[in-house]
C-alpha cells in the first residue's frame, strides 16, 4: 500500500453522508447559516447597544454568539464554495487550519457554557457576592482564559493528527476536515493518540458537563426554597434556556469525541457534526432571545428607535 505523509497533496471532501452536496441540501444549509449569522449578529449588537444588557450574563452570552458565528463560518462557507465551484478538494494546510479553528471554537464553547452555569449559580445561590465574583475584570479574565486555553488545546489536537501518514486514498468521508475523519485515513496505529484524545475529552467535555450539572442541581435546590413565585419563574426560565443549549451541544460532542473512532460510522459522526456546527449555532440565539424578556425588550426598543429615526428623516 502506497504511503505518503500528506504534505503536498490535497484532500478530497466527499460531502455530507457520502452524497456530495445535492442542491437542495446545500440550500437548506445556507438557509440555516443565514439564520445563524443574522441571529447571532443581532444578539451581539443588542448586547453592545443596550446598557441594560451590560451585565456578566449577557457579556458571556455575547461571547457565545461570537463563538457560534465563527463556528458555523469555519465549515459552511468552504462547503458552499466547493459546491458552487464544482470542487471537492481542500489543501493540506487549509485542512489543518479548518481543523484548528473548528476545535478552538468547539473547546471554547465547552468552557464558556460552564462559566455561564457558574454565573447563574453565583446569581441565584450567592447573590450578595455576585458583584465581586463576577466583576467586569473577572469577566474579561474569564474570556481571555476561554480563548487561550481552547487555542492551545486545539493546536495540540491539530498538529498531532495531521502528522499521521496517510495510506492510499486521500478522500475524507466528511463535509469538512474533522479529527476523527483524518484519523480513519491513517495507516499507523492511532491507539496511543486515541488515549490522549480520550483524556482531553474528559478535561474539556466530561468535567465541564459534570460541573454544569452540579451547578444546576444547587440552583434548583435554591430555587425550590424561594418564597417569591416570580423570582422562581425568572430563575427557571433563564436556567432552562441554558440547559437546553448544554444538552444540544454536549450530547453530540460527547458521542463523537468520548467514544473510540472505530465504534461509530462516518455517517453518525457527520450527523453529530451537523447538530453541533450548523443546527446549534442557529438555535442558540433563538433559544436565548425568544425565552428572554430582556432581550426581546431590547430588540423592541432598538426597532422603535430605528422606526422613529426613519420617520424623522422622511418628515
Amino acid at each position: 500500500m502506497d504511503q505518503t505523509n500528506g504534505t503536498s497533496t490535497d484532500f478530497i471532501l466527499l460531502g455530507l453522508l457520502g452524497f456530495g452536496h445535492p442542491k437542495l441540501l446545500i440550500l437548506i444549509i445556507l438557509l440555516i447559516y443565514t439564520v445563524a449569522f443574522a441571529g447571532n449578529s443581532v444578539l451581539i449588537v443588542l448586547i453592545w447597544l443596550d446598557s441594560h444588557l451590560h451585565t456578566p450574563m449577557y457579556f458571556l452570552l455575547s461571547q457565545l454568539s461570537v463563538i457560534d458565528l465563527a463556528y458555523i463560518s469555519s465549515t459552511v462557507p468552504k462547503t458552499a464554495s466547493n459546491y458552487f465551484q464544482g470542487k471537492r478538494s481542500i489543501s493540506y494546510f487549509a485542512c489543518g487550519a479548518q481543523m484548528f479553528f473548528f476545535l478552538t471554537l468547539g473547546l471554547a464553547e465547552c468552557i464558556l457554557l460552564t462559566l455561564m452555569a457558574y454565573d447563574r449559580y453565583v446569581a441565584v445561590c450567592n447573590p450578595l457576592r455576585y458583584a465581586v465574583l463576577m466583576s467586569p475584570k473577572v469577566c474579561l479574565q474569564m474570556a481571555a482564559a476561554v480563548w487561550t486555553g481552547a487555542a492551545l488545546a486545539a493546536l495540540v489536537h491539530t498538529v498531532y493528527p495531521m502528522h499521521f501518514p496517510i495510506c492510499g486514498s486521500r478522500e475524507i468521508n466528511h463535509y469538512f476536515c474533522e479529527m476523527p475523519a483524518i484519523l480513519r485515513m491513517s495507516c499507523e496505529d492511532t491507539s496511543a493518540y486515541e488515549m490522549v484524545k480520550f483524556a482531553s475529552t474528559i478535561v474539556f467535555l466530561l468535567v465541564p458537563f459534570l460541573l454544569i450539572l452540579a451547578s444546576y442541581t444547587l440552583i434548583f435546590l435554591a430555587v425550590l426554597s424561594m418564597n417569591s413565585r416570580k423570582g422562581r419563574n425568572k430563575a427557571l426560565a433563564t436556567c432552562s434556556s441554558h440547559l437546553t443549549v448544554v444538552c444540544l451541544y454536549f450530547g453530540q460532542a460527547i458521542f463523537i469525541y468520548m467514544t473510540p473512532t472505530s465504534s461509530h460510522t462516518p455517517e453518525q459522526d457527520q450527523v453529530g457534526a451537523v447538530l453541533g456546527t450548523i443546527v446549534t449555532p442557529a438555535l442558540n440565539p433563538l433559544i436565548y432571545s425568544l425565552r428572554n424578556k430582556e432581550v426581546v425588550g431590547a430588540l423592541q426598543k432598538c426597532l422603535r428607535r430605528f422606526y422613529n429615526h426613519e420617520n424623522g428623516r422622511s418628515l
